[in-house]
């Protein structure tokens, strides 16, 4: 297996080469015995530390002990998991919504679940790996439009349509996590509907962080009850694990009978389930509306001070991320260790995960930093021309 030893010599080489560094969980974290402030989660709200998730995951460990103990098609189901589903459904205001055991699962189980050889699928070119591979998986035809390439989206579905019988789908997120835009959904709807395509939207990063009550980027634009095929994950902003698939009841009854990744899968945790229950009562509640102001007010914070430092910053309203674009993979480890050496943790993000020639720094407040974070964290960017000429 010394092929295995060369290829990482490679990665390295490239300064591609990625390690694992256990941390705890929350706005700041410890490493080698140093506070650092935590701009790298996806726990936008800071509810995987809440102690009312705490209390209820702790409630169902109790009552139902630690896992599921099968699939939920055996005997795995418990009425936490109903409970769970019912609450999403009222979030994203669908007829029924079907939990997985991750976001990756859910979107694999839902694209290799609805279409098949005879089927055509357009994606844009900047999705998560997770639709990628349930498109490659379904066997459909599957052709990439150039990110929000709307013009290009309609040559496509104005080509040879798809083989009798065979249906046609557009699969987008609605945020885009290592560039913080957000898709063009009224458009996008527009598009399915002139050219017979379901519109499948994976809200990942808008759930429970965007829009009112947080219902997601869907409610925000206004066509949320123009998306038949909606996926949410519940390990953003909800802080918990899991991921979900929700729509019309005939949607969620036909997953249940041609999802693999759900058949064949352990249903989640309780723990986890109650935990995710008790985070989607919370996002819709008066303080879950003042933690999201709060995360929104940094990240429009972290992109005026860092545009004014040099650097060029994708983000786009509502996102709860922003991108600072850095260049080469070596110039954005660089900023990396050196921020860590000013008190902020905020890792690299390099090829293959975004485009060669963009690695970039991926900033994502949390609610639950102060002020005085935002302020020290930009004190520590040192001015872009410190590090390199950046892209646009």
């Amino acid at each position: 297996m010394e092929w295995l030893t060369r290829q990482l010599r490679q990665l390295e080489a490239k300064g591609l080469r990625r390690t694992l560094r256990p941390l705890a969980a929350g706005p700041y974290v410890e490493r080698d015995g140093r506070r650092l402030l935590n701009l790298a989660s996806n726990d936008y709200l800071g509810l995987s530390t809440d102690p009312r998730l705490t209390a209820a995951a702790r409630e169902a460990l109790e009552r139902w002990g630690v896992g599921a103990g099968a699939a939920r098609l055996v005997v795995g189901d418990r009425p936490v998991h109903e409970a769970l589903e019912a609450a999403l459904a009222a979030l994203k205001e669908t007829e029924a919504a079907l939990v997985f055991p991750s976001g990756y699962a859910a979107n694999v189980g839902v694209l290799s679940a609805l279409a098949g050889p005879r089927d055509q699928i357009f994606a844009d070119a900047l999705n998560h790996a997770s639709l990628n591979d349930g498109a490659r998986l379904s066997r459909a035809r599957f052709r990439y439009y150039r990110h929000r390439d709307l013009e290009q989206l309609e040559r496509l579905l104005q080509g040879p349509g798809p083989a009798p019988g065979g249906r046609r789908f557009i699969v987008t997120d609605a945020i885009f996590s290592m560039d913080g835009t957000v898709a063009p959904l009224p458009e996008l709807a527009e598009l399915a509907a002139r050219y017979d395509a379901v519109l499948v939207v994976d809200d990942a990063h808008g759930t429970g962080i965007v829009g009112p009550e947080g219902r997601g980027t869907a409610h925000h634009l206004g066509v949320a009850d123009r998306i038949p095929v909606q996926v949410a994950t519940l390990s953003k902003a909800l802080g918990v694990q899991g991921g979900a698939a929700l729509g019309s009841r005939a949607l969620v009854d036909y997953l249940l009978h041609r999802a693999r990744a759900f058949i064949y899968s352990t249903g989640i945790s309780p723990v986890l389930a109650a935990a995710a229950l008790e985070a989607v009562r919370l996002v819709q509640s008066d303080e879950g509306a003042r933690r999201r102001h709060r995360q929104q007010a940094h990240v429009a914070r972290l992109k005026a001070g860092l545009e004014a430092l040099g650097y060029t910053v994708r983000h786009e309203p509502p996102a709860p991320m922003l991108a600072v674009l850095v260049g080469a993979p070596e110039a954005a480890l660089r900023l990396s260790a050196m921020l860590e050496t000013r008190g902020v943790l905020a890792p690299a993000i390099r090829p293959p995960t975004v485009p060669p020639g963009t690695s970039r720094i991926r900033l994502a407040p949390m609610a639950t930093h102060t002020d005085d974070d935002i302020e020290a964290a930009l004190a520590a960017f040192p001015e872009a021309e410190a590090i390199q000429p950046h892209v646009a």
